[in-house]
């Protein structure tokens, strides 16, 4: 196999410096000779030079790269890129950057600190972070002055950043008004913490069933597992559960099945996302669906507007909406 060909080969056999050919390179000939340009472009071909591509963007002012950072959180137990909803924020994410024109680079990570750190060692011009709901922002943008978006940030955003985040009460509510029409009253929730979005998502299903209840699950899958078996009479009690996520919905959905229970038959179950695996599941599963690729495309558009000092929309709202499915049915018809 042929040796590559390095910037120092190219330099010595014209009698250049590497700093001169490099500068070639990556474009910066304002101070180089037309003529010495052109001897170096014609040996750079006749050597069949190939570039570092991450040297070229990491010279360049403009890098092209987006960096996308993904909070490693423990509930994901070490398989965060497979989580339904990460994976499709990230798969949405990689078309939109990809039509930009940019390349994206991703990160999963539970240190804080490590971000400013990626950010500046790839010359990265714009970032987006998913899953940091509570984290102190503030910190953050004194330590990284490259404009950035976050996915569901809970923070008084300022300076350059743009906080997207889906309407997280209004889809409890619809979740709520959907069940309510269809006589259930007796409505639990379940998540694995009662802050941030989740939060939301209950007090928007509470906004039309007051009498709803929140029940916070472990993270753990094993422990889940044992703790809906503990708590099994008393989810017997419910005709319908509202999970914040289709993965726990679909999880939950899997436990009923497995110690004889049906869904809808024996309850109801409703999840929050619409992921793919939604409707393949058995019941298809009723849900309230966020649009992962239109906040891909504005979050794109927003770092865009960032870099051209456009900073005047700080905190943006999408809308979600309910998709109806087999997993849900009136409560006249579930079994006594």
């Amino acid at each position: 196999m042929r040796e590559r060909i390095r910037i120092v080969d190219i330099a010595n056999e014209l009698g250049l410096s590497s700093a001169t050919v490099s500068n070639v390179i990556h474009g910066k000939t304002k101070k180089i000779s037309d003529e010495t340009v052109k001897r170096v472009q014609q040996l750079l071909e006749e050597r069949q030079y190939i570039p570092s591509m991450a040297g070229i963007l990491l010279a360049q002012n403009d890098s092209k790269i987006i960096g996308v950072v993904i909070n490693d959180h423990e509930k994901y137990e070490g398989h965060t890129l497979e989580d339904p909803f990460i994976s499709a924020s990230v798969n949405a994410l990689a078309q939109e950057i990809e039509q930009a024109g940019k390349f994206l680079m991703l990160k999963v990570t539970d240190k804080w600190d490590e971000i400013p750190k990626f950010a500046s060692m790839w010359n990265m011009e714009g970032m987006a972070l998913i899953g940091y709901c509570t984290q102190d922002y503030q910190k953050l943008r004194e330590r990284m002055h490259i404009p950035f978006v976050v996915y569901d940030g809970y923070m008084e955003s300022a300076g350059n950043l743009v906080n997207i985040k889906v309407d997280h009460f209004d889809g409890g509510a619809q979740a709520g008004r959907y069940l309510k029409n269809r006589g259930h009253r007796d409505v639990l929730c379940i998540s694995d913490n009662p802050i941030c979005m989740d939060m939301e998502r209950f007090m928007g299903l509470k906004s039309e069933i007051p009498n709803a209840e929140l029940m916070v699950i472990p993270m753990e899958r094993e422990t889940r597992a044992k703790f809906y078996m503990e708590h099994l009479r008393k989810i017997k009690k419910y005709s319908a559960v509202f999970a914040v996520s289709d993965y726990y919905a679909m999880e939950f959905i899997q436990f009923l099945k497995n110690v004889g229970l049906s869904v809808p038959e024996d309850i109801s179950v409703i999840g929050f996302d619409d992921v793919r695996e939604s409707e393949k599941f058995a019941p298809a599963l009723t849900t309230i669906k966020q649009d992962d690729r239109q906040r891909a495309a504005l979050a794109v558009q927003m770092l865009n507007r960032l870099r051209n000092g456009d900073g005047t929309e700080k905190n943006v709202t999408l809308p979600v909406t309910l998709i109806e499915r087999d997993s849900v049915r009136d409560v006249k018809m579930h079994k006594k």
